[in-house]
């Protein structure tokens, strides 16, 4: 079983996203764990079999658990997205702390706009790294142009990386739509299936669309030539960032 909670925070500044699983996928975590212990070298921690209790089944969503780490021959964090994005059919929303998509991401999401899916991201208005900021925002002037709906909170430190496809797949975890959570963080996102958790995420994904401000073509066309030149300066060291 999930549930989920926004947290929000103006005192501290911080938006967040939190999930709780209760139900057989706890052990998909663990397992994520032990795998990233041993790729690491950890303390022996010998039988592992005792940190696995037997879990019941509970609630009705379909729960996965999708890990990855650097070296992985095939990235789940990056595929199963990309897979969901490339079959969405009516919508593709997403809210991410640290946005840099690769090409192939990029493309996607400008295609699946110009076929007709409502494709709107909620970004960070500010950040805690200027220079990933900048970098995230020097794609929108290709995204709006494709027909990409961009907003920005800007009244709080977004930290929330969730995506939901449809109303039905929705994605919660640590991982960001960047290069470095794709091939060198080990990174951990729960995938739900369900539209009950879905009109959830909905629900969250309104809110934070209330408090936040559109970025237009238009306007993003006028920005000031310094912003232009620290995007550009930005995007130099997507890669590393």
């Amino acid at each position: 079983m999930c549930s989920i909670s926004g947290f929000h925070d103006n005192d501290a500044g911080w938006r967040d996203t939190q999930l709780e699983v209760r139900d057989p996928a706890v052990s998909e975590f663990q397992h994520a764990f032990f795998d990233a212990w041993r790729k690491l070298e950890g303390l022996e921690l010998g039988d592992t079999g005792n940190y696995f209790p037997r879990q019941t089944a509970q609630g009705d969503k379909r729960v996965r658990v999708i890990g990855s780490s650097a070296g992985d021959k095939v990235n789940l964090i990056y595929v199963d997205p990309l897979s969901a994005i490339v079959h969405a059919q009516r919508g593709i929303h997403i809210t991410m702390a640290y946005f840099g998509p690769d090409r192939r991401t990029l493309r996607e999401l400008k295609r699946a706009a110009e076929r007709g899916v409502d494709v709107t991201l909620i970004l960070p208005g500010f950040s805690d790294f200027w220079i990933t900021f900048e970098a995230g925002r020097s794609y929108y002037g290709e995204l709006l142009k494709a027909g990409v709906t961009i907003f920005e909170r800007r009244d709080t430190l977004l930290h929330a990386k969730t995506i939901v496809i449809d109303g039905v797949w929705s994605a919660v975890g640590s991982s960001n739509m960047d290069l470095r959570s794709f091939l060198h963080n080990n990174e951990i996102n729960a995938v739900v299936l369900s539209d009950e958790f879905g009109a959830q995420m909905e629900a969250m994904f309104q809110q934070d669309l209330d408090r936040s401000e559109r970025v237009t073509l238009e306007t993003w066309k006028h920005r000031p030539w310094t912003q232009k030149w620290r995007e550009w300066f930005s995007r130099l060291w997507s890669y590393w960032l």
